[in-house]
């Protein structure tokens, strides 16, 4: 039988402080609305700080009255919707520093292997790269403290710092006895969101884009503008597993796609402030080129908003499986002590009306993505106006500015359907081992490789199946079937020479290797007529852009442009 105690009074003084810190926290949200509650919902606050007094002071391990408070917030905010959420000063800051255009470090990409801080690439151009940091050199300690024991989230803010000032740290390198000690000094370090720019032939274009910070949209023009001068006749757009980012830099890419004046996104909540429609204010060169984009189930948000808006106005060709279906606006509000609150205060609606997000009434499938993704396309032969796959019963249906049908329920559904090819199952097996990452710095430890152009003999397999069985990786048994296909030979090969790039060269290279046998990009480059007969579809009807502009106007102007 359980035992029950009378609950203990706590002092009045604990008592008015946990409520002062509730009060200052929800009074970052509510100001002076505090003061107007009813004596019911007073009388809910002082429950819940006796709750959060009586958790501290009787539960049976150690917790803090902060851990208490947090947790009770983040339990109370889950209720409301999937994305609003709490920001401890931890993660506030570490939501700040991503979405800026730049920081303070050194230039290297750094990553956990077999449990070592360890360098996967060195950025071209920086502090690291200056002073030889290489690919696989593992630090060991950061000013003096040892990393074997340090979190990588702790390593990496205490690898960055002010402008100007040094850290020191020591590296240890295949065939180095002694550890080599660097003092580096800190500098400005973009963070790149383009992660990728160049041409795929010698006139197809490819940009692929991991999220939407500070710098997107300049970094989106200075791409374009590179690759035009590089001949580039068609664009592939690569948004999969871009989890969205600033709303107005999805804006900002939007507009050097979409015509001048139309709706690039609307947002519509409870309150007046709330409903906001968002124009091309045509403020860069149009693209006025074949365009298809690539899209998965990780592309979210403002990747979302960019490809939802590209494929109702008809200027591109959407390839790919349906986008995650987040669309809704969240507002950050600063709160004390650091900390924020993301809230969602609206829904975001592609210019055709569609409404993004996907539904939640049930977290396990909304997380777990348990809805499937639909018939696939035939993309062969057909007409300018391929026909997507088939609403779900109850969905209303929408048109592109052609006419196209298109259908909500949340997130993009794609023009062509094409699943990414799974990888061979040993590969898989390798990478979480790493073994890739470290034969490739081995591999250079003792070959002399100067061109890009370098292609791996196929014996190359069969060597590293040796260096696997030495180093003990793997066994002769796992690697002595899976080793013989040939399909699976073809793809070792690739990741091999992209593991050697990438310590030879750099990261972009490693990055241009593994897209070659990229059956999705594949796949999108052959779906390019289709992208030129919208494109000539278009410009065989004039004004459609501007006819959907004038839709796209708050009905006031639109008002005003009738009176004229």
């Amino acid at each position: 039988m359980l035992e029950s105690r009378p609950i203990m009074r706590r002092p009045w003084r604990l008592a008015a402080a946990t409520v002062f810190l509730l009060v200052l926290a929800l009074g970052g949200l509510f100001g002076d609305r505090l003061l107007a509650l009813s004596d019911s919902e007073r009388e809910g606050l002082r429950q819940y700080t006796e709750l959060v007094e009586v958790a501290h002071r009787h539960y049976g391990g150690d917790v803090s009255y902060r851990d208490v408070v947090h947790s009770s917030v983040h339990g109370m905010l889950r209720k409301l919707d999937p994305h609003t959420s709490f920001l401890p000063p931890e993660s506030y800051q570490r939501m700040r520093d991503r979405q800026q255009g730049s920081f303070f470090g050194l230039g290297i990409l750094v990553g956990m292997r077999d449990d070592q801080l360890t360098v996967i690439a060195p950025l071209e151009g920086t502090p690291a790269s200056r002073m030889g940091l290489r690919a696989g050199d593992i630090i060991t300690t950061i000013d003096g403290d040892p990393t074997d024991t340090m979190p990588l989230d702790e390593a990496v803010q205490r690898l960055k710092g002010p402008k100007g000032t040094q850290v020191t740290i020591s590296i240890a390198r295949r065939g180095v006895s002694q550890p080599l000690e660097m003092t580096i000094t800190r500098a400005e370090i973009p963070q790149t969101t383009v992660r990728y720019v160049g041409m795929l032939d010698d006139q197809t274009g490819y940009m692929r884009i991991t999220e939407f910070s500070r710098s997107t949209g300049q970094e989106v023009e200075n791409a374009l503008a590179q690759l035009r001068r590089q001949g580039m006749k068609r664009l592939l757009l690569d948004l999969r597993n871009n989890g969205g980012g600033l709303l107005d830099q999805a804006i900002g890419v939007a507009d050097q796609f979409v015509p001048r004046g139309t709706l690039i996104v609307e947002t519509r909540g409870r309150i007046r402030d709330s409903f906001h429609k968002y124009l091309a204010e045509g403020e860069h060169e149009p693209l006025d080129l074949p365009l298809v984009v690539l899209v998965n189930s990780g592309s979210a948000s403002a990747a979302e908003i960019l490809a939802g808006a590209i494929q109702d106005h008809d200027v591109g060709v959407i390839v790919g499986m349906p986008t995650w279906g987040k669309g809704l606006v969240q507002t950050v509000y600063s709160m004390p002590y650091g900390s924020a609150v993301a809230l969602t205060t609206a829904n975001y609606y592609t210019p055709s009306g569609r409404l993004i997000q996907r539904d939640y009434s049930s977290f396990y499938d909304y997380y777990a993505h348990a809805e499937g993704a639909g018939p696939a396309e035939d993309a062969g032969d057909g007409g300018v106006q391929p026909a997507p796959p088939l609403p779900k019963e109850g969905e209303p249906v929408y048109h592109t500015d052609l006419g196209r049908p298109v259908y909500g329920g949340g997130g993009i559904t794609p023009d062509f359907v094409v699943e990414a090819e799974d990888e061979p199952e040993i590969l898989q097996f390798l990478a979480a081992r790493n073994a890739f990452f470290r034969f490739g710095i081995d591999y250079i430890d003792r070959t002399d490789i100067e061109s890009p152009d370098w292609r791996p003999d196929p014996a190359l397999v069969d060597e590293f199946a040796d260096w696997l069985v030495s180093q003990r990786v793997a066994s002769p048994e796992e690697v002595g079937g899976p080793f013989q296909e040939e399909a699976t030979r073809q793809s070792l090969l690739n990741r091999l020479r992209a593991e050697i790039f990438n310590s030879r060269f750099g990261n972009d290279a490693w990055y241009r290797v593994l897209i070659e046998r990229d059956n999705q990009i594949q796949a999108a480059v052959g779906l390019f007529p289709r992208a030129q007969e919208l494109l000539a579809s278009r410009h065989d009807l004039g004004g459609v852009g501007t006819r959907m502009a004038e839709r796209a106007r708050p009905d006031e102007e639109q008002e005003a442009a009738t009176q004229e």
